[in-house]
């Protein structure tokens, strides 16, 4: 289980993880306003993708799917 938790993503996909928890937690900013269900998954998926930021982990990858970042 170790290594699939282990480090996968370099500086590049790194940074496009972040910035995408920013958009994320900014449209749930604006979801509330629509339905509180949609800011809760936005916030949720958000959290997700700042995680892997950190983490310099990547979900997809560590299960064996090539992405391009």
């Amino acid at each position: 289980m170790k290594s699939f938790f282990a480090r996968n993503i370099g500086k590049q996909g790194r940074v496009f993880r972040g910035l995408t928890a920013v958009g994320l937690f900014a449209g749930a900013w604006f979801a509330f306003g629509v339905a509180t269900w949609l800011g809760i998954v936005l916030i949720a998926s958000g959290g997700f993708a700042l995680f892997e930021a950190l983490r310099g982990w990547c979900l997809m990858r560590a299960c064996g799917i090539r992405t391009k970042v």
